[in-house]
């Protein structure tokens, strides 16, 4: 039994927040502090907060990386020490880090067009600067916005989300405290086909319970594109008028944006 009440009978989790509610995401492309970086976005996702820089397309460093009809895709994580729970230090070479960095690189394998950059690399470092819960699933969104900010082209957004299951009831956006205890799921989706590109279970679950959760995931990704969206969106306005000089008018979502008033909640 959890030591602290995850969902009370009025239906609202520690935080406040309802079983299918979001918690609230702010989106910053650009600025990195390293000026040779080609693309970067940070994302907080409640107390959750990571960063994304990108390099390249790049000459490879090494033979060993090259490949001849394609880029390599590289991916490291950082955390920071002052941003986890935990009370010992994660180092470069922790486990948890390179599981993460692994999921990432697997997530964007197939969706970036690494065909067009042949003999090449690009390298996605993630920075984890404060982490309450859905790590994963931030570092990928911020990957996602980072890679588009470099021009790297893509078959479409990558949209992440974890939620799992207390009792019977399904939480959407899980904080640290519902991670520790539920079993739980981060999908990577694809918004406009669907398409799912990462589904990481962290603990075995009901095959009823696992399609529940896992349908949930998918309709909360296209509330999650639609926020990254209207960042590029934002970006996009805010560097054609730097560049011309000239008032842009924001041009409509290719989806429709008529329920954003709502956007954090399902």
């Amino acid at each position: 039994m959890s030591r602290v009440e995850l969902l009370n009978a009025g239906g609202f989790r520690v935080d406040g927040r309802k079983q299918y509610e979001l918690r609230s995401i702010a989106i910053q492309l650009g600025g990195s502090e390293d000026t040779t970086a080609d693309g970067s976005a940070q994302i907080t996702h409640g107390l959750t907060t990571v960063s994304a820089t990108v390099f390249g397309p790049r000459e490879a460093r090494s033979g060993g990386n090259m490949l001849h009809d394609r880029a390599s895709l590289n991916v490291e994580v950082a955390l920071a020490p002052w941003g986890s729970m935990e009370r010992r230090r994660r180092n470069r070479g922790d486990r948890r880090l390179v599981e993460f960095a692994s999921a990432i690189k697997s997530t964007f394998e197939p969706v970036v067009h690494t065909h067009l950059y042949p003999r090449s690399q690009i390298d996605i470092f993630v920075h984890v600067h404060q982490q309450d819960g859905g790590v994963l699933p931030a570092a990928i969104n911020a990957a996602t916005l980072a890679l588009l900010d470099a021009g790297i082209a893509m078959h479409d957004f990558v949209a992440a989300v974890s939620c799992g299951i207390h009792s019977t009831a399904a939480l959407l956006d899980l904080s640290n405290a519902e991670e520790s205890d539920l079993p739980n799921l981060t999908v990577a989706v694809l918004p406009r086909t669907k398409q799912v590109t990462l589904a990481s279970l962290e603990t075995r679950l009901h095959v009823e319970r696992f399609q529940q959760i896992f349908n949930l995931a998918i309709d909360a990704a296209q509330v999650l594109h639609n926020e990254m969206q209207l960042a590029v969106r934002d970006r996009t306005k805010t560097l054609v008028q730097a560049m011309t000089g000239k008032h842009v008018d924001a041009a409509p979502l290719a989806d429709s944006d008529s329920d954003h008033d709502d956007a954090m909640m399902l």
